[in-house]
């Protein structure tokens, strides 16, 4: 545990990486919830999601479930907001 807190960019790195899996798996169980016509996960939820550092996850989750692939804001919003994240790590790990 002393590894991860010893400097803050792992933690970043590892919120991230949570955040990601936990939009991913959303997405999945949003696309089974579609095809089974029952209750939605919020679209703002989703974001929120992405917002807090799952982008990544729900970008990878748009074309690996084809789910939200035809919705504007979520072709521009999630990769917009996954780059500025990525961008985020790239200039922690090089300062």
């Amino acid at each position: 545990m002393a590894f991860f807190l010893s400097d803050p960019r792992r933690i970043l790195y590892c919120w991230l990486a949570l955040m990601s899996l936990l939009l991913f798996v959303t997405m999945g169980a949003d696309k089974r919830r579609a095809i089974k016509g029952a209750r939605r996960v919020p679209e703002a939820r989703l974001f929120t999601l992405a917002l807090i550092g799952g982008a990544v996850g729900g970008w990878l989750g748009m074309y690996a479930f084809r789910h939200k692939t035809k919705h504007g804001k979520f072709i521009i919003g999630f990769p917009l907001i996954a780059l500025l994240q990525l961008g985020l790590c790239v200039y922690l790990a090089a300062g």
